[in-house]
């Protein structure tokens, strides 16, 4: 193998064969001619990619790489790390886009010449879009200023460590500027010219800015455990809510945002979903992903006049000056340091700031910032550095500016913190604090909240009020109040929660739109939101979470809603009593001859699918394992651009078609769901198996219930030592003619029938249980 060949990972595999791990690994045991390990470990081996694909073609699993799979393995194979290659094509790209011209006329001379004249042309974009090194500016490709701890920052290790006090954010106490440094070299870039051709080619047909977001987005999503990243649709809404409210002074609405700011800028994703003209300002601890948040947020900023787009203003497409050239926009202000102990902005006052900081930190500089002016409203406590970033965030407002926080749920009600928060309260800096699902973002399994704060003006009266919401029952799609006994409303029970703290099924148009309604509106709405009198929040505790000043909305609806509830148990009941099945015939077991339904599939009788997508990765819904579990509708939410995990191409997913019988893989239990012509369109979700029987040899129902018999899953289920697994290969069926196949498939019906009609019964009858014990606890229901 060449030295420094691209090496691939077995995740890498499946994602360039569109299969799962499991799938490799089987091609590992089954093929002797299978390539053996380059490098990696014991583990996790890593194989040369050049390898692979031959193999791949010559087993008919391959016909063609595609060119953005190419490029990220070639980014994930680079000698000199992942990180450092993103900043070579990160740099390359904005050469490409502003100055198209002078990459052709590069790219036509050989690698060893093209290596040695794209330092001079990165240099001239670098400066144009990003300034001059010597303004204390983190240019992309400059070594780190001297006495910055940097160690693993070329790999992107060190971003937002999630509560880790030992992050690269503890040890950059000393200024933020940095001396100019050096763009790439020539020795540097020369391992990474056939990666920057590739990637130049991959933008031609994306787009410059498109391509890196795909590359950064694939190093990210590589490494999870190491970034605390903010989700688009998140900053989308954070953006959202520092515009001004529906109240506010007409001109000020109408007034674009002139500078925004983000001291914990992290890979930049905040400041990326800004739209319109915009300054922008940027601070991040690590030198390395503060080098590529300035390339992402250069690159993302099209036509001149324009510092840095978000994805909505991106949509709209760059806009060329008249001679085929990007004219040089201002560029994105990043630098890098601590904020706390070394802020790079001490003189800005900015118009907004958009803030993810990071939680639970101990070491954030609490002894040594003891006397720092910026603690207004009380020095934090040891265990409160999310308050010392409020308050630095205030201090860099200007009057009457606007600030959305995302915080940690613990920081509205800590006692060590009720002085500050008090503070906050008497001068009307904290104008709301709107509680978000779990889910929403990083760590998945709490409720996190947004803080919007106001930088008080002087000699303007403080607000006597704060805004108090929570979205945190809006996590699933809304109950449908006109389903049947067939189909459960909204496709699960009202309230009821995915395990994993819904990752998977999260309504984000639901959450926005409660959110920017009760910001903008700022209107008390049950169980919703409430406009709080700031004196009755300033007790002993002053306990902001808005689940304890907000009491959840009775079960049903209230006492007015209850009846309709009643009736509609009363008609379910009656038509669970019309579908109970008749009296079982007793009869001696029957010695059948039996097929699988791996024979099945081998004489072409029935096809075998696996699912991989899973909800928003997909324009399609997504039939997931826990709708077929509970009879539920597809989940249907707007796609994120996510991959489907196991290496599977999201955007590629198996849409099922009426008559397939899916059935879960994972857990030992029994079932079996025949896809009807509502559910079918529906992407097939992950840990689930797709059997597409021929209607002409094998009757769907059928199938699908001699799939629910326990004994047949027992003998096709293995077990490990937490979990049981289905081999649906393995599944048995009596060999029938297709007349007496569709006798016992009639009966299966039946009975699938009346088991939707008594979970829909249950679920009512919960629902009305509930709101009585609620109405006549809360008194809006009596006893008489």
């Amino acid at each position: 193998m060449p030295e420094n060949a691209t090496e691939v990972t077995a995740a890498g595999i499946a994602r360039l064969a569109g299969v799962g791990r499991a799938a490799v690994s089987n091609w590992r045991r089954r093929y002797a001619d299978f390539p053996q390990p380059v490098g990696g470990t014991g583990t996790s081996p890593s194989f040369a990619l050049a390898e692979v694909e031959q193999w791949l073609r010559d087993q008919g699993k391959l016909a063609e790489v595609p060119l953005r799979e190419r490029v990220w393995q070639a980014v994930a194979g680079h000698p000199a790390g992942a990180g450092r290659a993103l900043i070579h094509v990160g740099c390359a790209l904005l050469l490409v886009r502003d100055r198209p011209t002078a990459w052709l006329e590069l790219a036509a001379a050989p690698d060893e010449r093209m290596a040695a004249l794209l330092p001079q042309a990165m240099e001239h974009v670098l400066t144009a879009r990003l300034g001059p090194a010597t303004d204390g500016v983190h240019r992309a490709g400059a070594p780190e200023p001297t006495g910055v701890h940097t160690a693993g920052a070329q790999e992107l290790g060190d971003d937002h460590a999630a509560g880790s006090p030992d992050s690269a954010r503890v040890h950059t106490a000393s200024a933020p500027e940095s001396a100019r440094g050096h763009t790439p070299t020539a020795q540097d870039l020369l391992p990474s010219v056939p990666l920057l051709r590739a990637a130049a080619e991959l933008a031609a047909g994306i787009g410059a800015g498109q391509a890196f977001e795909f590359l950064l987005g694939r190093q990210l999503d590589a490494n999870p455990r190491q970034y605390t990243l903010t989700p688009p649709q998140l900053a989308e809404l954070m953006v959202d809510l520092a515009e001004p409210p529906k109240d506010a002074d007409r001109a000020a609405r109408e007034q674009p945002v002139r500078s925004v700011l983000d001291p914990a800028a992290g890979t930049g994703a905040l400041l990326r979903a800004v739209g319109g003209p915009a300054a922008l300002y940027a601070q991040e601890a690590d030198p390395a992903l503060a080098a590529l948040t300035a390339l992402r947020l250069a690159l993302a900023a099209e036509g001149p006049g324009r510092a840095a787009e978000g994805p909505r203003r991106a949509a709209e497409g760059p806009r060329r000056p008249a001679d085929g050239a990007h004219r040089a926009a201002p560029g994105p202000t990043v630098r890098t340091g601590d904020t706390l102990r070394a802020d790079a902005f001490p003189e800005l006052a900015a118009d907004t700031v958009l803030c993810h900081p990071p939680f639970n930190e101990r070491n954030w500089g609490h002894d040594e910032l003891a006397y720092d002016p910026r603690w207004e409203y009380g020095l934090p406590a040891r265990t409160e550095s999310e308050l010392a970033w409020v308050q630095h965030v205030l201090a860099r407002l200007r009057d009457g500016g606007t600030a959305v926080l995302l915080m940690p749920p613990a920081a509205a009600s800590r006692r060590s913190g009720r002085r500050i928060r008090a503070g906050l309260l008497r001068r009307g800096a904290l104008r709301a604090v709107i509680a978000l699902p779990a889910g929403a973002a990083p760590p998945y399994g709490i409720p996190l909240h947004l803080w919007i704060l106001c930088k008080p003006e002087p000699g303007v009266r403080p607000a006597a009020d704060l805004l108090l919401a929570d979205t945190s029952d809006l996590s699933g799609p809304p109950p449908d109040a006109s389903a049947g006994p067939g189909r459960p409303p909204g496709g699960k029970a009202a309230g009821s929660k995915t395990p994993g703290g819904g990752r998977e099924r999260f309504d984000w148009p639901a959450v926005r739109s409660a959110v920017l309604d009760a910001w903008r509106d700022r209107a008390d709405v049950e169980g919703v939101s409430r406009v709080v009198p700031v004196i009755e929040l300033l007790d002993d505790d002053v306990d902001l979470a808005p689940a304890r000043h907000l009491p959840r909305p009775a079960s049903g609806g209230g006492a007015s809603g209850l009846g309709e509830v009643r009736e509609r148990l009363t008609e379910t009941l009656r038509l669970t009593t019309g579908l109970v099945p008749p009296a079982a015939s007793p009869a001696e077991p029957a010695h059948r001859p039996l097929t699988t339904v791996g024979e099945l599939a081998r004489a072409g009788a029935l096809f075998l699918h696996s699912g991989t997508a899973v909800p928003g990765s997909t324009a399609a819904p997504v039939l997931t394992e826990h709708d077929v579990l509970t009879g539920a509708a597809p989940t249907a939410l707007p796609p994120t651009g996510q991959e489907a995990p196991g290496g599977a191409a999201a955007d590629d997913p198996v849409l099922l078609e009426p008559g397939d019988v899916v059935v879960p893989v994972l857990g030992g239990g029994t079932a079996a769901r025949v896809v009807d012509a509502a559910t079918a369109g529906a992407a097939l979700g992950r840990n689930l198996q797709l059997l597409r029987p021929d209607p002409a040899a094998v009757d769907p129902w059928f199938l699908a219930g001699f799939l629910r018999g326990t004994a047949n899953h027992r003998q096709a289920s293995s077990y490990a030592s937490t979990a049981a697994r289905l081999d649906a290969r393995r599944l048995q069926l009596p060999r029938m003619p297709l007349a007496e196949q569709q006798r016992y498939g009639e009966r299966f019906r039946e009975l699938a029938a009346f088991e939707d009609a008594l979970r829909t019964a249950g679920r009512l009858g919960g629902q009305l249980v509930q709101g009585m014990y609620d109405g006549l606890t809360d008194g809006t229901v009596t006893p008489g």
